[in-house]
């Protein structure tokens, strides 16, 4: 008797022959992805301004046959690949594409072009990498069962962010994804590793403005102003009180104010003051209550000394919250991927994400990805001047990203 042969090997392969062929094609197609992250870099492009990169996102995408609209929410992009049976399961994996104003002052030849904007929180890596994962998922697309939704979003770092605007205009929608992936770059963590935290992982995130309101006149004429520095002083003095004596010691909170100005002279004291800060914390009744407090004890004393004092609280991000099964799910294919000793469980983090949006309507899974390398001196910190990977993480990166999806689908 003739043995059966298989005509569709590809349906028979073993999960070890899968993370060999991404393993494979992430090696592969690395170069074309380190070229597609430094056109993303050298050409940087701010909260949803970002067209030139939405182009070289279309373009990349259309090489590899994957199917493509822009314009979502103004500069976003969203794709799709469709594996077997399409309709059965969807998830979406999602990239931030926007830049800071920050002027480089690294000396390398994909250098910002843009003066006074910078890929220094490494959003050109999450774009760069969730491309190749789009080739490797569209090479690989005969291996898995639903379809891959891939969510290029615009405006991570400006409010209201591109996340929330993406949602509004219905891109969890038509296909629905069941859940979703989001990495980003961590300089703390060495390049071919990666970071995992379930349960709350950032923090939600407010701008706090007040304007403290006095009499101003002669500086050797005290008596007869109401100082608004002095009663600002105060204010400030007393909002840090809401962290160490109202804010339960087992829940972060921060209350910072960067900004504080008062524009008088030596001997002049001027009519107002502005103060600007943020708020931080880990727990949504908690966060309602703080804004409560600073706007009552900021008026409170303001009135109390003579003044005034306005309060404009920005709601910004909420609290970002990693899905306990769907993240404990990924740690583990992610052992089986990179090995354990390459799996770093991480802490809380009092920045703030709008992927947190996302994990407010489906199961999401947020996580680093390690980019530094001190032997070549890539070390150096997130949202500064001299930022910059180990580009060796992008292989990591949208391999890494290519075996969760794949694993979440079969």
């Amino acid at each position: 008797m003739t043995p059966k042969k298989y005509i569709f090997a590809p349906y028979h392969k073993t999960m070890k022959n899968i993370i060999e062929d991404i393993k494979q094609l992430s090696n592969k197609y690395l170069e074309d992805v380190i070229s597609i992250r430094r056109a993303i870099h050298s050409n940087p492009e701010l909260a949803f301004e970002e067209h030139k990169t939405a182009g070289l996102i279309a373009s990349a995408l259309n090489k590899y046959g994957i199917e493509n609209e822009k314009g979502i929410a103004k500069t976003g992009v969203v794709a799709l690949i469709k594996g077997k049976n399409p309709e059965k399961k969807t998830v979406a994996l999602r990239a931030d594409m926007d830049a800071l104003p920050i002027r480089e002052l690294n000396d390398v030849e994909y250098k910002s072009k843009n003066d006074g904007i910078m890929h220094a929180c490494g959003h050109d890596v999450h774009t760069a990498s969730l491309i190749g994962t789009a080739i490797i998922l569209q090479k690989l697309r005969t291996e898995f069962e639903g379809s891959v939704k891939l969510i290029f979003q615009p405006s991570e770092e400006k409010y209201p962010g591109g996340a929330k605007v993406m949602i509004e205009e219905g891109v969890l929608k038509k296909p629905s994804p069941e859940l979703i992936f989001g990495q980003h770059v961590y300089p703390d963590i060495e390049a071919g590793k990666i970071g995992m935290k379930s349960g709350k992982y950032m923090a939600s995130t407010d701008e706090i403005f007040l304007t403290v309101k006095g009499k101003g006149g002669h500086g050797a004429l005290p008596h007869k102003n109401i100082d608004p520095v002095i009663i600002a002083s105060h204010i400030i003095i007393a909002l840090q009180q809401i962290v160490s004596r109202n804010a339960r010691p087992d829940m972060p909170t921060v209350l910072s104010f960067g900004r504080f100005v008062a524009d008088g002279q030596t001997n002049v004291i001027p009519d107002k003051v502005e103060i600007a800060g943020i708020m931080r914390t880990f727990d949504e009744n908690w966060r309602k209550k703080i804004k409560e407090k600073v706007t009552k004890m900021a008026k409170g004393i303001a009135e109390s000394m003579g003044g005034e004092c306005d309060v404009f609280i920005d709601q910004g991000y909420p609290v970002l919250v990693n899905d306990d099964s769907l993240t404990q799910k990924a740690k583990k294919y992610a052992i089986e991927y990179l090995g354990e000793e390459n799996v770093i469980d991480l802490e809380l983090r009092t920045t703030a994400e709008d992927f947190a949006y996302f994990t407010q309507q489906i199961p999401g899974c947020f996580y680093r990805l390690g980019v530094r390398n001190e032997k070549r001196g890539i070390t150096s910190n997130l949202h500064t001047a001299t930022f910059d990977v180990d580009e060796k993480s992008l292989e990591t990166g949208m391999g890494l990203m290519a075996w969760l999806t794949v694993k979440s689908l079969l």
